[in-house]
């Protein structure tokens, strides 16, 4: 499954599905950029994880809803509820243990 880009007009839409990983990132910010290609690898690895990426800079509200102060973010939501968040950069295999994948 590729990666979903969000914003304000489909977010609810989209985390009120199965489990979906959001990523809160920038086109400046270089760890996101890192991040970025493992979330595209964890994506191809486990098609039933949706993970959808939301651009700080075009969607500023949303972060700020979810008090987003620093990037890159992820946010775990299942069926619409938050279980876990984690600031940083991580790799592949520390992500999944972090967020149970």
């Amino acid at each position: 499954m590729s990666l979903i880009h969000l914003n304000a007009e489909n977010f609810e839409k989209v985390v009120n599905q199965k489990r979906v990983l959001v990523d809160f990132w920038a086109p400046w910010c270089m760890p996101c950029q890192m991040l970025g290609t493992v979330l595209e690898d964890l994506a191809n690895e486990l098609p039933d994880l949706i993970i959808a990426k939301i651009n700080v800079d075009d969607e500023p509200q949303l972060a700020m809803k979810y008090n987003i102060n620093s990037i890159p973010a992820l946010l775990l939501f299942e069926n619409g509820k938050l279980l876990k968040s984690s600031l940083g950069y991580m790799d592949k295999e520390q992500l999944k243990s972090k967020f149970n994948l």
